[in-house]
């Protein structure tokens, strides 16, 4: 299935530290057909470094979605049954207002006058879209990692428009690791000789520091096993940037690969915005506790991590769920067992298809039952 990228476009977004955007794009795709009554509508929202293009195959670039093995006909998100809508993070650099975005103020490139967003201003901004095509109430809002976060803003923040919610490897906030892994990357960046204090779109821009940038955070995403078994300590013949043969190890040659891939299809200033807004995430602010936050929440939840993600570990996830049965809210809980370390959740699709198949079907039959007042 080729999918063909969608904007939408507002006239402005207030954010959360007072500030607001004017003239903001949000690039989406949508996967199924929405019935009738708008009420079969599920918001798969992505991690940190992905996009709007979850699943099929890009009409841009003929690649398949980030999670193209768990939305479509027959798969976890069943596109026979549901109309799967993905969007780009505001503060993105794939199609949604971002550092990178020309300013109408000036006409130039945000780049470091971006003002500082949150995941409740990304929130905002879905919430928005949602409306715009027709949904007044999502049967799921499902995501990981970041994309989990997303997933405990909506039901904090619209309770009301969540029928149920699946947050997947993710965390109430990030821990001090966490932000400390972030924050690596962020410095990495900014000591690139080409970060001209975030201005940097009249050239290159800082592509060395962002590539090292993204090699810190991908060794996160991996487990001690799993790079044992792809890597080990073989080694392979490369280049260095001399064009002099080298003995590299193959972990290193992969590690470069990775930050060469990504600065080609990523902005710098949209890795501090974002990074930022993970750390800075605060789901009880304004309240006494989360538990108080989700005092109108009425969602039903499928929680899910991984037992060899230690980027997110277990016992995070495992805090949500006591949080949430603390409300009395209806909560199922499975850890996983893989060895792919934080990546699980985009590679482990067998019993994570199953979970949330089963799931997302029983969770329309209790919405359509007690439409009926049936139980």
């Amino acid at each position: 299935m080729v999918v063909k990228p969608q904007v939408a476009k507002f006239p402005s977004i207030q954010l959360d530290s007072g500030e607001t955007l004017s003239e903001v794009n949000v690039a989406y795709e949508t996967y199924g057909e929405l019935n009738a009554e708008c009420d079969n509508g599920i918001l798969v929202l992505h991690a940190f470094s992905g996009d709007a293009h979850a699943a099929g195959i890009s009409e841009e670039d003929g690649k398949p979605g980030w999670w193209d093995n768990m939305v479509g006909p027959d798969k976890g998100f069943d596109t026979n049954h549901y109309c799967v809508i993905s969007s780009n993070v505001l503060g993105g650099c794939r199609g949604t207002t971002g550092p990178a975005s020309i300013d109408p103020a000036t006409g130039s490139p945000y780049g470091a006058s971006f003002p500082l967003i949150t995941i409740g201003d990304m929130v905002r901004l879905q919430k928005m879209l949602v409306e715009h095509l027709g949904i007044k109430k999502l049967l799921a809002v499902a995501g990981g990692s970041m994309g989990g976060m997303q997933v405990l803003q909506w039901v904090v923040d619209y309770p009301e428009s969540v029928v149920s919610a699946i947050p997947i490897a993710t965390t109430l906030q990030h821990s001090a690791q966490q932000i400390a892994f972030n924050e690596v990357g962020r410095q990495a960046i900014m000591a690139d000789p080409d970060w001209k204090d975030g201005n940097y779109y009249d050239g290159s821009g800082p592509m060395k520091g962002l590539a090292v940038a993204r090699m810190v955070g991908h060794i996160t995403y991996m487990s001690d096993e799993s790079m044992r078994e792809k890597f080990g300590r073989r080694r392979s013949r490369g280049r260095t940037p001399a064009n002099e043969v080298s003995d590299l190890f193959e972990v290193e040659s992969y590690l470069r690969y990775r930050g060469e891939q990504f600065v080609s299809r990523f902005d710098a200033n949209s890795y501090l915005t974002i990074t930022r807004a993970m750390d800075s995430i605060d789901l009880s602010a304004g309240y006494h506790s989360f538990g108080e936050a989700l005092a109108r929440s009425e969602a039903r939840y499928l929680v899910i991590s991984f037992t060899s993600d230690w980027l997110y570990p277990s016992y995070q996830s495992q805090q949500i769920v006591r949080t949430l049965r603390s409300r009395n809210l209806e909560v199922a809980y499975i850890e996983l067992p893989s060895n792919h370390g934080h990546d699980a959740f985009l590679v482990e699709v067998g019993e994570l298809t199953e979970l949330i198949r089963d799931f997302l079907a029983n969770t329309f039959r209790v919405m359509i039952a007690r439409r009926h007042n049936q139980i």
